[in-house]
């Protein structure tokens, strides 16, 4: 799909349009369809423009003419797909959740003991969070610059993927193969707060290998909710 054209000079302020759809596709659009001359769909440029501009500037610092004149697309193709820069920032961490729920439910619903169900999850939070960890690093330091209602949006859908982490925990608990003497949503806290933390220290270029330390989070997760003898 071609570049949505715009008036020069236009504003920043989000513009009416007909496809106004909060950082989705606009309906009957694939993705493919919005591809440029390059093969790359514009909300994909806009989003890694948008994201290294973030990185590099910081978003308040990062205006939207900046984003679009990066990604060489229009103000009126940008409003087809993101209703405003904090929709873009939003969506940054919103696709990284995305994918994360998808391979929670995945492995949740696996065969398998509760304990090896919960050790593949706690992993791969860690994985995939490091596979991600710009995406991540930017929307954390930036989260409170979102209006209130965008950042209880994007609470609400973390809030899920929260909740179905722990029913893996009570799973655990009811059988007695965890400890119970601890609440389901302590531990989950306290085991996301320590992966949230993953971006003021864990370097590509370090020693561990991002498998390496989603083994030992996990190993650390298990250890602490195996009963006392």
């Amino acid at each position: 799909m071609p570049d949505v054209p715009t008036a020069p000079g236009a504003p920043d302020d989000p513009v009416e349009t007909d496809a106004a759809t909060n950082g989705q596709l606009a309906p009957g659009a694939s993705d493919e369809s919005t591809a440029d001359a390059s093969g790359e769909s514009v909300p994909r440029r806009l989003l890694a423009v948008a994201t290294r501009l973030f990185a590099e500037k910081g978003f308040d610092r990062t205006s939207v003419q900046e984003i679009v004149d990066a990604a060489d697309v229009t103000k009126g193709a940008m409003y087809h797909y993101f209703d405003s820069k904090d929709d873009l920032l939003a969506e940054v961490y919103a696709r990284v959740l995305r994918m994360q729920m998808t391979r929670l439910e995945e492995i949740a619903a696996t065969g398998g003991t509760v304990t090896e169900r919960v050790r593949r999850a706690a992993s791969d939070v860690v994985v995939t969070t490091i596979a991600n960890l710009d995406d991540a690093t930017i929307f954390f330091r930036s989260l409170h610059q979102l209006t209130a209602a965008k950042q209880r949006e994007v609470r609400t859908k973390r809030r899920h993927y929260h909740e179905l982490f722990r029913s893996l925990i009570i799973e655990g608990q009811e059988q007695g193969v965890f400890a119970d003497h601890v609440p389901a949503d302590l531990v989950v806290d306290f085991y996301f707060g320590s992966v949230h933390h993953l971006s003021t220290w864990y370097r590509p270029d370090g020693k561990l290998a991002p498998t390496e330390v989603g083994d030992h989070y996990a190993r650390l997760l298990l250890d602490a909710l195996r009963p006392s003898s």
